[in-house]
Protein backbone atom coordinates (compact mmCIF):
# COMPACT_ATOMS: atom_id res chain seq x y z
CA UNK A 1 0.00 0.00 0.00
CA UNK A 2 1.26 3.46 -0.94
CA UNK A 3 0.08 6.40 1.18
CA UNK A 4 0.59 10.14 0.82
CA UNK A 5 0.80 12.21 4.02
CA UNK A 6 0.14 15.92 4.10
CA UNK A 7 1.79 17.33 7.22
CA UNK A 8 3.79 20.40 6.36
CA UNK A 9 4.77 22.12 9.59
CA UNK A 10 5.72 22.99 12.31
CA UNK A 11 8.69 20.97 13.61
CA UNK A 12 6.71 19.70 16.58
CA UNK A 13 3.71 18.79 14.40
CA UNK A 14 5.94 16.88 11.98
CA UNK A 15 7.59 14.95 14.81
CA UNK A 16 4.17 14.22 16.32
CA UNK A 17 3.22 12.33 13.14
CA UNK A 18 6.03 9.77 13.35
CA UNK A 19 4.43 7.36 15.88
CA UNK A 20 1.40 6.95 13.58
CA UNK A 21 3.72 5.73 10.82
CA UNK A 22 5.22 3.20 13.22
CA UNK A 23 1.73 1.92 14.09
CA UNK A 24 0.79 1.59 10.42
CA UNK A 25 4.03 -0.15 9.44
CA UNK A 26 3.50 -2.72 12.19
CA UNK A 27 -0.17 -3.33 11.33
CA UNK A 28 0.24 -3.32 7.55
CA UNK A 29 3.54 -4.92 6.44
CA UNK A 30 4.78 -3.50 3.16
CA UNK A 31 3.10 -0.11 3.56
CA UNK A 32 5.18 2.92 2.59
CA UNK A 33 4.64 6.65 2.77
CA UNK A 34 5.41 9.70 0.69
CA UNK A 35 5.30 12.86 2.78
CA UNK A 36 4.56 16.46 1.79
CA UNK A 37 6.39 18.76 4.21
CA UNK A 38 7.75 22.31 4.35
CA UNK A 39 11.25 22.55 2.90
CA UNK A 40 12.57 23.62 6.34
CA UNK A 41 11.72 20.21 7.81
CA UNK A 42 12.51 17.77 4.98
CA UNK A 43 15.18 16.02 7.09
CA UNK A 44 12.72 14.73 9.67
CA UNK A 45 10.54 12.33 7.59
CA UNK A 46 13.67 10.71 6.10
CA UNK A 47 14.57 9.40 9.54
CA UNK A 48 11.56 7.05 9.67
CA UNK A 49 12.02 3.65 7.97
CA UNK A 50 8.50 3.61 6.49
CA UNK A 51 9.00 6.81 4.45
CA UNK A 52 9.81 6.23 0.78
CA UNK A 53 9.98 9.80 -0.50
CA UNK A 54 9.81 13.33 0.88
CA UNK A 55 8.11 15.99 -1.26
CA UNK A 56 8.97 19.52 -0.17
CA UNK A 57 6.71 22.55 -0.39
CA UNK A 58 7.33 26.19 0.51
CA UNK A 59 3.88 27.40 1.53
CA UNK A 60 5.30 29.93 3.99
CA UNK A 61 7.36 31.49 1.23
CA UNK A 62 4.67 31.07 -1.45
CA UNK A 63 2.08 32.96 0.60
CA UNK A 64 4.18 36.13 0.39
CA UNK A 65 3.96 36.14 -3.42
CA UNK A 66 1.18 33.65 -4.18
CA UNK A 67 0.44 34.98 -7.67
CA UNK A 68 4.03 35.85 -8.60
CA UNK A 69 5.39 34.13 -11.70
CA UNK A 70 8.07 32.12 -9.90
CA UNK A 71 5.61 30.99 -7.21
CA UNK A 72 3.05 29.93 -9.81
CA UNK A 73 5.75 27.97 -11.60
CA UNK A 74 6.81 26.20 -8.40
CA UNK A 75 3.22 25.38 -7.51
CA UNK A 76 2.65 23.98 -11.01
CA UNK A 77 5.74 21.77 -10.74
CA UNK A 78 4.57 20.58 -7.33
CA UNK A 79 1.12 19.70 -8.71
CA UNK A 80 2.62 17.80 -11.66
CA UNK A 81 4.92 15.90 -9.31
CA UNK A 82 1.98 14.72 -7.19
CA UNK A 83 -0.19 13.81 -10.14
CA UNK A 84 2.46 11.54 -11.61
CA UNK A 85 1.95 9.21 -8.63
CA UNK A 86 -0.93 6.95 -7.70
CA UNK A 87 -1.70 6.60 -4.00
CA UNK A 88 -4.04 4.13 -2.37
CA UNK A 89 -4.82 6.63 0.39
CA UNK A 90 -4.09 10.30 1.04
CA UNK A 91 -4.16 11.53 4.65
CA UNK A 92 -4.24 15.19 5.59
CA UNK A 93 -2.79 14.97 9.09
CA UNK A 94 -2.73 18.77 9.50
CA UNK A 95 -6.43 19.66 9.47
CA UNK A 96 -5.86 23.16 8.12
CA UNK A 97 -7.22 24.85 5.01
CA UNK A 98 -3.70 25.24 3.60
CA UNK A 99 -3.07 21.48 3.90
CA UNK A 100 -6.54 20.58 2.62
CA UNK A 101 -5.91 22.65 -0.52
CA UNK A 102 -2.76 20.59 -1.15
CA UNK A 103 -4.92 17.46 -1.01
CA UNK A 104 -6.81 18.72 -4.07
CA UNK A 105 -3.57 18.70 -6.07
CA UNK A 106 -3.86 14.90 -6.20
CA UNK A 107 -6.62 14.20 -8.66
CA UNK A 108 -8.18 10.78 -8.19
CA UNK A 109 -7.05 9.06 -5.01
CA UNK A 110 -9.01 8.49 -1.80
CA UNK A 111 -8.64 11.50 0.49
CA UNK A 112 -8.95 11.20 4.28
CA UNK A 113 -8.95 13.82 7.03
CA UNK A 114 -10.59 15.00 10.22
CA UNK A 115 -14.28 15.77 10.25
CA UNK A 116 -15.82 19.20 10.81
CA UNK A 117 -15.81 18.98 14.61
CA UNK A 118 -12.30 17.48 14.83
CA UNK A 119 -10.22 19.62 12.46
CA UNK A 120 -8.34 22.67 13.75
CA UNK A 121 -9.93 24.62 10.90
CA UNK A 122 -13.37 23.02 10.35
CA UNK A 123 -13.73 24.19 6.75
CA UNK A 124 -10.77 21.95 5.83
CA UNK A 125 -13.02 18.89 6.19
CA UNK A 126 -14.95 19.86 3.04
CA UNK A 127 -11.98 18.83 0.92
CA UNK A 128 -11.96 15.14 1.99
CA UNK A 129 -13.89 12.14 0.68
CA UNK A 130 -13.59 10.30 4.01
CA UNK A 131 -13.93 12.25 7.27
CA UNK A 132 -13.06 10.87 10.69
CA UNK A 133 -14.13 11.96 14.17
CA UNK A 134 -11.16 12.28 16.54
CA UNK A 135 -11.53 13.82 19.99
CA UNK A 136 -9.61 17.02 20.62
CA UNK A 137 -9.30 16.20 24.32
CA UNK A 138 -6.16 14.10 23.95
CA UNK A 139 -2.54 14.61 23.05
CA UNK A 140 -1.82 15.58 19.44
CA UNK A 141 0.16 12.37 18.90
CA UNK A 142 -2.79 10.23 19.98
CA UNK A 143 -5.08 12.22 17.67
CA UNK A 144 -2.85 11.53 14.69
CA UNK A 145 -2.46 7.85 15.60
CA UNK A 146 -6.25 7.54 15.77
CA UNK A 147 -6.68 9.32 12.42
CA UNK A 148 -4.20 6.97 10.71
CA UNK A 149 -5.83 3.87 12.19
CA UNK A 150 -9.27 5.01 10.98
CA UNK A 151 -7.98 6.01 7.55
CA UNK A 152 -6.00 2.82 6.93
CA UNK A 153 -8.35 0.34 8.61
CA UNK A 154 -6.37 -1.16 11.46
CA UNK A 155 -6.95 -1.31 15.21
CA UNK A 156 -5.23 1.43 17.19
CA UNK A 157 -2.46 -0.09 19.37
CA UNK A 158 -2.88 0.24 23.10
CA UNK A 159 0.82 0.75 23.86
CA UNK A 160 2.39 4.24 23.77
CA UNK A 161 3.51 5.59 20.42
CA UNK A 162 7.03 4.97 19.13
CA UNK A 163 8.78 7.63 17.02
CA UNK A 164 11.21 4.97 15.68
CA UNK A 165 14.00 7.44 14.89
CA UNK A 166 16.42 7.29 17.84
CA UNK A 167 18.39 4.46 16.27
CA UNK A 168 19.49 6.76 13.44
CA UNK A 169 21.73 8.79 15.73
CA UNK A 170 24.76 8.17 17.88
CA UNK A 171 26.36 10.50 20.44
CA UNK A 172 29.22 12.78 19.37
CA UNK A 173 32.45 10.92 18.72
CA UNK A 174 35.16 10.75 21.31
CA UNK A 175 35.17 10.23 25.05
CA UNK A 176 33.28 13.38 26.01
CA UNK A 177 32.52 14.00 29.68
CA UNK A 178 28.81 14.11 30.56
CA UNK A 179 26.98 17.23 29.44
CA UNK A 180 23.57 18.87 29.62
CA UNK A 181 21.77 20.69 26.81
CA UNK A 182 19.73 23.82 27.46
CA UNK A 183 17.24 24.65 24.67
CA UNK A 184 16.49 28.33 25.27
CA UNK A 185 15.31 29.51 21.85
CA UNK A 186 11.72 29.69 20.67
CA UNK A 187 9.91 31.75 18.06
CA UNK A 188 7.22 33.23 20.34
CA UNK A 189 8.24 35.79 22.94
CA UNK A 190 5.53 34.53 25.30
CA UNK A 191 7.31 31.18 25.51
CA UNK A 192 10.72 32.57 26.48
CA UNK A 193 12.11 31.97 29.94
CA UNK A 194 13.85 35.13 31.26
CA UNK A 195 17.51 35.43 30.32
CA UNK A 196 18.48 36.12 33.92
CA UNK A 197 16.87 32.81 34.90
CA UNK A 198 18.86 30.92 32.25
CA UNK A 199 22.05 32.57 33.49
CA UNK A 200 21.31 31.51 37.05
CA UNK A 201 20.45 27.95 35.97
CA UNK A 202 23.70 27.68 34.02
CA UNK A 203 25.55 28.85 37.13
CA UNK A 204 23.83 26.18 39.26
CA UNK A 205 24.75 23.46 36.75
CA UNK A 206 28.29 24.84 36.50
CA UNK A 207 28.72 24.76 40.28
CA UNK A 208 27.45 21.16 40.32
CA UNK A 209 30.22 20.19 37.90
CA UNK A 210 28.20 19.74 34.71
CA UNK A 211 29.20 20.86 31.25
CA UNK A 212 26.44 22.68 29.38
CA UNK A 213 25.84 22.90 25.64
CA UNK A 214 23.65 25.69 24.30
CA UNK A 215 22.50 25.39 20.66
CA UNK A 216 22.14 28.64 18.73
CA UNK A 217 19.77 27.94 15.89
CA UNK A 218 18.58 30.64 13.57
CA UNK A 219 19.56 34.28 13.43
CA UNK A 220 22.86 35.95 14.21
CA UNK A 221 21.08 37.92 16.93
CA UNK A 222 20.05 34.66 18.60
CA UNK A 223 23.61 33.35 18.40
CA UNK A 224 24.90 36.47 20.10
CA UNK A 225 22.20 36.18 22.73
CA UNK A 226 23.30 32.64 23.56
CA UNK A 227 27.02 33.38 23.42
CA UNK A 228 27.32 36.73 25.13
CA UNK A 229 24.49 36.80 27.60
CA UNK A 230 23.24 33.37 28.68
CA UNK A 231 26.67 31.79 29.05
CA UNK A 232 28.57 34.84 30.25
CA UNK A 233 30.78 34.05 33.23
CA UNK A 234 30.49 30.26 32.91
CA UNK A 235 33.62 28.20 32.32
CA UNK A 236 31.58 25.05 31.58
CA UNK A 237 29.03 26.39 29.08
CA UNK A 238 29.70 25.86 25.37
CA UNK A 239 27.75 27.63 22.64
CA UNK A 240 27.31 25.25 19.72
CA UNK A 241 27.75 26.57 16.18
CA UNK A 242 24.78 26.55 13.78
CA UNK A 243 23.93 22.90 13.07
CA UNK A 244 21.57 20.92 10.87
CA UNK A 245 18.67 19.11 12.52
CA UNK A 246 20.53 15.82 12.19
CA UNK A 247 23.61 17.31 13.86
CA UNK A 248 21.50 18.70 16.69
CA UNK A 249 19.89 15.27 17.08
CA UNK A 250 23.36 13.73 17.47
CA UNK A 251 24.15 16.23 20.21
CA UNK A 252 20.84 15.52 21.95
CA UNK A 253 21.26 11.73 22.02
CA UNK A 254 24.57 12.18 23.82
CA UNK A 255 23.20 14.49 26.50
CA UNK A 256 22.67 13.34 30.06
CA UNK A 257 19.50 15.43 30.18
CA UNK A 258 17.86 18.49 28.65
CA UNK A 259 16.10 21.63 29.90
CA UNK A 260 13.96 23.31 27.28
CA UNK A 261 11.24 25.81 26.62
CA UNK A 262 8.25 25.02 24.42
CA UNK A 263 10.05 24.71 21.08
CA UNK A 264 10.41 22.27 18.21
CA UNK A 265 13.76 21.02 19.48
CA UNK A 266 12.13 20.06 22.75
CA UNK A 267 9.91 17.65 20.79
CA UNK A 268 13.02 16.34 19.05
CA UNK A 269 14.55 15.58 22.45
CA UNK A 270 11.36 13.68 23.34
CA UNK A 271 11.48 11.74 20.06
CA UNK A 272 15.05 10.71 20.90
CA UNK A 273 14.04 9.51 24.40
CA UNK A 274 16.25 12.01 26.20
CA UNK A 275 15.29 13.06 29.75
CA UNK A 276 13.78 16.48 29.20
CA UNK A 277 12.31 19.07 31.55
CA UNK A 278 10.19 21.51 29.53
CA UNK A 279 9.19 24.92 30.88
CA UNK A 280 5.73 26.12 29.87
CA UNK A 281 4.00 29.47 30.09
CA UNK A 282 0.73 29.89 28.15
CA UNK A 283 0.72 26.46 26.47
CA UNK A 284 -1.15 23.47 27.87
CA UNK A 285 1.33 20.56 27.85
CA UNK A 286 -1.45 18.00 28.20
CA UNK A 287 -2.40 18.47 24.55
CA UNK A 288 0.87 19.27 22.77
CA UNK A 289 3.60 18.81 25.37
CA UNK A 290 6.56 16.44 25.36
CA UNK A 291 5.42 12.89 24.61
CA UNK A 292 7.45 9.83 25.44
CA UNK A 293 9.76 8.45 28.07
CA UNK A 294 11.43 10.74 30.61
CA UNK A 295 9.39 13.85 29.74
CA UNK A 296 8.48 16.26 32.53
CA UNK A 297 6.57 19.56 32.27
CA UNK A 298 6.89 22.50 34.65
CA UNK A 299 4.19 25.15 34.23
CA UNK A 300 4.49 28.81 35.21
CA UNK A 301 1.84 30.63 37.18
CA UNK A 302 2.31 33.82 35.15
CA UNK A 303 2.42 34.77 31.48
CA UNK A 304 6.08 35.84 31.57
CA UNK A 305 7.28 32.64 33.28
CA UNK A 306 9.08 34.63 36.00
CA UNK A 307 7.48 32.42 38.65
CA UNK A 308 9.56 29.47 37.43
CA UNK A 309 12.67 30.32 39.39
CA UNK A 310 16.07 28.78 38.54
CA UNK A 311 16.12 27.11 41.94
CA UNK A 312 12.78 25.35 41.47
CA UNK A 313 13.76 24.31 37.94
CA UNK A 314 17.09 22.91 39.13
CA UNK A 315 15.35 21.02 41.93
CA UNK A 316 12.76 19.51 39.55
CA UNK A 317 15.57 18.62 37.15
CA UNK A 318 17.60 16.60 39.67
CA UNK A 319 15.92 13.17 39.13
CA UNK A 320 16.57 13.42 35.39
CA UNK A 321 20.31 13.64 35.94
CA UNK A 322 20.40 10.03 37.09
CA UNK A 323 18.30 8.35 34.38
CA UNK A 324 20.37 5.87 32.41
Amino acid sequence: MQVLIIKTSSMGDVLHTLPALTDAASALPGISFDWVVEDTFTEIPTWHPAVRKVISVAIRRWRKHWFGSSTRQERGEFRRLLQREHYDVIIDAQGLIKSAILVTYVAHDEKHGLDYKSAREPFASWFYQRRHAVSKQQHAIERIRQLFAASLGYQLPTEPGDYAIAGNFSPPRGAEPPYLIFLHATTKSSKHWPESHWQALIKLADEAGYRIKVPCCGTAQEQQRAAKRLTEGSSQAEVLPPLSLAQIAQQLVGATAVVSVDTGLSHLAAALNRPNLTLYGPTDPKLIGGYGRYQLALCAQDSHMVSLTPQCVWQAFQPMLFIT
